[in-house]
């Protein structure tokens, strides 16, 4: 059964042999999970230049040579094709599906970007005795889009697109020192307080993931998030992309603390 210690490679297989398909926040606690982005090697440096540009919301850990299918830094064995819970498959900007298995979309001249993920500080979060709402409730964490715009590259552009994590105002010092160490998982907050300030009207309706209860006392906290690609896909059009479902995560092999470095 999987849990909170789980290890990344079970993990791994499980998707592998189709036995998976659930969001991946809370499993493998301790270990660097993220966001997989698969573009044609001919829009890889463009995309590349986006990130780097918007390195708080689009921190790289990772990336395959051109037709390669092994994210050898961050987990040397593992196959993105297979490995991920589920994924999305884009045409021209467009979601056309949903699967558990990309091996059929996969060609020769493809890039797979692997970028870092909030997921990978909440361990930090637990052991500091800070909630996790979404982990507590055994909920998808809840995202939204913003007013922030990123940096735009020619083709590429977006809004940030940010997680939430509700916490009792006595703790979001705490959060902001915990999670600031963890530069490569998106590090600190961006906004903390009133989403309206930050162009989002309804914490109850995300634009990804579920929503999560917000007590009495509690402000939420705001994360940027690299779902944030998915957006400027979108925008972008390729001809196709292929990218993790929001919160269905790549779970490497890396310690946490390996994005504190």
């Amino acid at each position: 059964m999987l849990n909170f210690s789980s290890l990344p490679s079970e993990i791994r297989q499980l998707c592998r042999d189709g036995k998976l398909d659930t969001p991946t926040s809370g499993l493998a606690l301790g270990f660097v999970q993220a966001n997989l982005v698969v573009l044609p090697y001919s829009l890889a440096f463009e995309f590349l230049l986006f990130c780097q540009r918007n390195s708080k919301a689009c921190p790289i850990l990772d990336v395959t040579e051109v037709g390669e299918y092994e994210p050898k830094i961050i987990a040397p064995g593992a196959d993105i094709r297979t490995d991920l819970p589920r994924y999305r498959i884009f045409r021209h900007g467009e979601l056309i599906e949903e699967t558990t298995n990309i091996k059929s979309f996969l060609k020769t001249d493809l890039v797979a970007f692997l970028i870092g993920c909030s997921f990978s500080f909440e361990n930090a979060m637990l052991n500091s005795r800070l909630p996790v709402r979404h982990v507590e409730e055994q909920k998808n964490v809840p995202m939204y889009k913003t007013n922030i715009e990123c940096i735009p590259t020619r083709m590429f552009s977006s809004p940030l697109v940010v997680s939430m994590r509700p916490l009792p105002a006595n703790n979001v010092v705490r959060a902001v020192e915990v999670t600031s160490r963890y530069y490569k998982a998106h590090g600190s907050p961006v906004h903390i307080g009133n989403p309206e300030v930050i162009g989002i009207k309804n914490l109850e309706k995300p634009d990804y993931g579920d929503a999560v209860t917000v007590r009495d006392g509690e402000i939420p906290v705001f994360w940027a998030c690299g779902v944030t690609t998915q957006t400027a896909i979108m925008q972008a059009k390729p001809e196709l992309a292929i990218t993790h479902s929001p919160g269905y995560m790549f779970i490497s092999d890396l310690n946490d603390e390996y994005l504190t470095l």
